[in-house]
């Protein structure tokens, strides 16, 4: 193990001005991960990680290789090998509950236009899927129902003995589907297409379930909408994730406000009453009952953030293109005497002189809009690229990957100094050399 040697700032990637990204002192004390292991054994970038159970995940890239690693160890248990292209999308598929089987498989897809089902146990391949048409860019699994979902340029419907059930095929837009199970009165599956999610005003990135009455989408230009999952109706919807001039429409907003890439919502995450929203940059968490952003972390790193998930004790991580992994503790807000705000195109950008009258209808906006904030508590640095995604592990950390061909285990360091200990003195105690002092 590594223990905490990299210390310093990062230099922000292609930025001529002084970067707003919040910085940490080197101590770093609320941040639990002090000590890191490198694991290598993929040549290309790592995109995926899935896990598998409490000890072990796979991981997954564009070298067209799976592996099977212990989380605890960072031992390679199993590396598989069937693609010949990179892997576009990889789920797990457990067995059913009252199967006699417990056999625990992977399903994996890739830019040479097959599946593959895995034994993850074993590392044996099971069976491969050859028939499709065009890449796989999405699998779904569907435990209740014991089928799995294809997606790419056709919706495909599988069986576990990978009989295909149904499909749809030449999917343009965001449609909502229902699949209809085989009854008594007819022995077929089916797909029916329900609902084209017309309302927002440029392509969807990322949709999740928010809870069994709500799902959330959220768009290229930076539009969040919260959806009804009973009746698909419009519930809220969110567009200030970033400050225009009044005076323009909504596409200039975005062309002299912003990067188009800087509004774009890249991932969702959530809890029962929020929904935590990577917007560009930046950081942002929406209260479901209040129906607004309460915090903001407008340049929550020097790029696009990629992937974030909700931690215990109301922390937030993520990671980002410019290569860190960032936790956050969302915290209540001090009342405090808020700044007047500018007003106009000029004073957006820094110029000019605030006009008091026009900034005190919007100071009033500003005291009520955020009643929390987001506090940096930890920055880990030890990825040299792109960070692509993490996973979260109770009781053996954080695991990230990247393209810079690694993955990194992040180890809570108090917690693995005990355990040596622990494990020093039952060595000690099998060899009769620890004495009680008298």
């Amino acid at each position: 193990m590594l223990r905490w040697l990299i210390g310093g700032s990062r230099e922000p990637q292609g930025l001529a001005e002084k970067s707003p990204l919040q910085t940490i002192g080197e101590e770093q004390t609320q941040n639990p991960y002090t000590e890191l292991l490198v694991l290598k054994t993929h040549h290309d970038i790592v995109r995926f990680l899935v896990q598998l159970d409490d000890y072990r995940f796979a991981s997954a890239g564009d070298d067209g290789l799976v592996v099977v690693w212990n989380a605890q160890t960072g031992e390679k248990l199993l590396e598989l090998n069937g693609h010949t292209q990179k892997i576009t999308a990889i789920t797990t598929f457990p067995s059913l509950e009252a199967s006699e089987e417990k056999n625990q498989l992977i399903l994996t897809a890739s830019a040479d236009r097959t599946v593959i089902v895995w034994n993850c146990d074993t590392g044996r391949q099971i069976q491969k899927v050859s028939c499709f048409q065009s890449t796989v860019k999405c699998l779904t699994v569907l435990q209740r129902l014991d089928v799995w979902l294809s997606g790419g340029n056709d919706l495909c419907v599988w069986n576990r003995r990978l009989d295909l059930l149904c499909k749809t095929g030449h999917l343009s837009d965001t449609v909502i589907f229902r699949l209809i199970a085989p009854t008594e009165g007819s022995l077929e599956w089916d797909i029916v297409e329900v609902k084209h999610l017309l309302d927002h005003q440029d392509n969807i990135l990322s949709l999740a379930n928010v809870n069994d009455l709500s799902f959330v989408t959220g768009s290229h230009v930076g539009e969040l909408i919260i959806w009804d999952i009973l009746d698909w109706t419009v519930q809220a919807c969110e567009r200030n994730f970033w400050n225009p001039p009044p005076q323009l429409d909504s596409q200039q907003e975005i062309k002299l406000c912003q990067k188009p890439n800087d509004v774009s919502i890249h991932h969702f995450t959530w809890d029962e009453e929020n929904v935590f929203v990577a917007v560009g940059r930046g950081l942002y968490v929406y209260n479901l009952q209040m129906k607004r952003v309460i915090a903001c972390q407008k340049t929550a790193h020097d790029s696009s953030v990629l992937h974030i998930a909700k931690l215990p004790n109301r922390q937030l991580i993520s990671c980002s293109e410019d290569g860190s992994v960032r936790i956050w503790e969302l915290r209540e807000k001090q009342q405090l005497a808020a700044e007047p705000v500018p007003t106009g195109f000029f004073n957006m950008w820094g110029f000019g002189r605030v006009n008091k009258q026009a900034s005190q209808p919007v100071k009033k906006q500003q005291e009520n809009a955020t009643s929390c904030l987001l506090e940096l508590i930890g920055d880990l640095i030890g990825h040299s690229s792109s960070v692509e995604m993490f996973l979260y592990f109770e009781d053996h950390g954080l695991v990230t990957c990247s393209a810079d061909h690694l993955i990194i285990l992040w180890k809570n360091g108090e917690r693995e100094s005990g355990l040596r200990s622990l494990k020093l003195f039952q060595k000690l105690e099998e060899n009769g050399d620890l004495y009680l002092a008298v």
